[in-house]
């Protein structure tokens, strides 16, 4: 008996993972080819994109169905740049005396949440306190909702740099951090952070190249680590398996940064033709967070909203990344879509792809970089970032056409489908 039922549960089993549903959709996008495909059936099983056929197919032969022959489908998108921890607000300078590490999980689940129904099915969350890679791996066993998530875990600065989480603190906090807590100072500093993140947990490294706009401290564009010290994070983090982000807004601290080895250069703000060029040689891409820029430029013009030494760098910095993001898109600089998501809203990061649009690069273009180009920066091209056959079901479907005049319909897809899992569905 008690084996008739462990074989009926087999069964059981089995037929569920079996269990195919129909996608019936207007247009698809192929991402690899940059074409929009015309009436389509596409096929799920599990957690995977099984088949996909010309035409409709009759839906009876399914168990499941889902009707999208007025909208768009299109691979998940990717953000390369977010901090699911937290989200810009006029106290946020008080939270990091005021929160607990319970306070920032509870909030992260709510941020990973809006981002997922935004569309946003895997992000690279660069820095946080930690608790970051706690939410991932949440995520991953299923006990909170949210996208996949590649994480720096805790970003890493130079004393009273960019990342110092001391900045900004009373003398009796300010002590003196060092690599566990992710502030380097020379290069055996720099090797020890590295490691550090490894133990941790973390899936790459993120570090602050230059001074940024929120934090407490007078620069924003200063060079903060020396060629040396990038040098050791990079050769140290290609040990682990690990590819190396840098947020940079002036032009030295970004040269010494490709010059170290770093993958991406986040945010770019005054990157001069020199820097570019260098991008290209070393294949180092460009990762611009318009969106960031926008919205800290408009909030610096509110009395109160961010700490007077902070207001300044808002104000200057922010407005210059769209324009050069529109002269290093026409320069031929690798582009890699990132919006720095935290810094504005959570959930508002299709805005990146009317922004960039705007500056000149063209749509299908920006989904590729949404998609097959950050899906290449993540090692998991052969996975997700296509509508194809044998990969990942990441998909996201907005109303009408793949168009620049249906841009806003971007911010608000009615299907989001994770791993063959609708977790959005307002058909």
């Amino acid at each position: 008996m008690r084996k008739s039922i462990f074989l009926l549960a087999i069964l059981i089993t089995q037929m569920a993972i079996a269990q195919q549903t129909l996608i019936h959709v207007k247009n698809y996008v192929d991402v690899e080819n940059g074409k929009v495909i015309g009436n389509s059936s596409i096929i799920i099983e599990g957690h995977k994109i099984v088949s996909i056929k010309k035409g409709f197919v009759n839906q009876a032969d399914f168990e499941g169905y889902i009707n999208l022959k007025k909208h768009t489908l299109m691979p998940g998108w990717i953000d390369m740049h977010v901090h699911l921890e937290s989200e810009t607000n006029p106290k946020k300078y008080l939270e990091k005396y005021q929160d607990d590490e319970a306070d920032i999980a509870y909030k992260s689940t709510v941020f990973a949440k809006r981002t997922l129904l935004a569309g946003f099915t895997t992000v690279r969350d660069l820095g946080g306190t930690g608790v970051n890679i706690n939410l991932r791996d949440a995520i991953n066993r299923g006990d909170v909702m949210g996208p996949r998530i590649f994480t720096a875990g805790k970003s890493l600065a130079t004393t009273g740099g960019h990342a110092d989480p001391t900045n900004g603190s009373s003398r009796r906090f300010i002590a003196d951090p060092g690599p566990k807590e992710g502030v380097v100072n020379g290069e055996d500093d720099a090797r020890k952070a590295v490691r550090q993140r490894y133990k941790n947990g973390a899936d790459l490294i993120k570090i602050t190249a230059t001074g940024g706009v929120l934090s407490e401290a007078k620069s924003g564009d200063n060079p903060q680590f020396t060629l040396e010290e990038i040098k050791a994070i990079c050769e140290t983090a290609a040990d682990y398996g690990f590819h190396v982000a840098a947020h940079a807004h002036g032009d030295e601290g970004m040269q010494r940064a490709i010059l170290g080895g770093v993958k991406t250069i986040e945010h770019g703000t005054k990157m001069s033709d020199e820097t570019m060029e260098l991008m290209k040689k070393y294949d180092a891409y460009y990762v611009p967070t318009i969106s960031a820029g926008k919205f800290v430029s408009e909030m610096g013009q509110i009395d109160g909203y961010y700490p007077e030494i902070v207001r300044p760098k808002a104000l200057e910095i922010g407005p210059k990344i769209q324009s050069t993001f529109g002269r290093a898109y026409a320069k031929g600089v690798p582009i890699a879509f990132g919006t720095d998501a935290g810094v504005f809203y959570h959930g508002d990061n299709a805005l990146e792809f009317k922004f960039m649009n705007e500056a000149g690069m063209p749509l299908m273009e920006v989904l590729q970089s949404a998609t097959l180009t950050n899906a290449k920066l993540l090692q998991i091209d052969h996975e997700i970032g296509q509508i194809k056959e044998t990969f990942i079901a990441d998909l996201v479907a907005i109303e009408g056409d793949f168009d620049t005049k249906n841009l806003d319909a971007f911010m608000k897809p009615v299907l989001v489908v994770k791993e063959g899992l609708v977790v959005k569905n307002e058909l």
